[in-house]
């Protein structure tokens, strides 16, 4: 994992809180989702497939994420594709970690209620009101595939 991307995830994993933007035909729609973590492999999430969200998802897999420290003043967006998944392990690892998602009816790691997805390559860049007139000079770091 290089040193940038690096910064991505601890920076993403500190702050957890994003806002994820999906389209819907010509339409942008974004709400505010926890992050579930981050790590060498992407930036993993949980949905349910009854949410339009997982809807959205499926039919267009492009999004942007903001992650936002008003302490530090520092953004963090990603711009990249959904994978999803559909590994038991990492299910039942979801479910002991996020036990709310039972109190909301999901059974177990095989209900299809239950979805995972990562944004495991893409482009991210930081922001601070530093950058706010040289947005174009920003540094981005690519990340997954698209830095081989």
């Amino acid at each position: 994992m290089n040193g940038d991307y690096k910064e991505c995830v601890d920076f993403a994993n500190k702050v957890k809180v994003c806002y994820l933007a999906t389209g819907e035909g010509d339409q942008p729609r974004v709400r505010v989702l926890l992050m579930w973590f981050a790590d060498e492999t992407g930036f993993y999430f949980q949905t349910q497939t009854v949410k339009r969200l997982y809807r959205q998802l499926k039919e267009n897999p492009k999004v942007e994420l903001c992650f936002w420290d008003p302490k530090e003043g520092k953004m963090l967006r990603i711009t990249g594709k959904v994978e999803f998944l559909e590994d038991i392990g990492l299910k039942e690892k979801c479910l002991e970690e996020r036990p709310f998602l039972r109190e909301m009816g999901i059974k177990g790691p095989e209900d299809p209620l239950l979805a995972i997805f990562r944004i495991k390559e893409g482009e991210a860049f930081f922001w601070t009101r530093a950058w706010s007139m040289k947005e174009d000079e920003i540094p981005r770091i690519k990340f997954g595939s698209l830095t081989r």
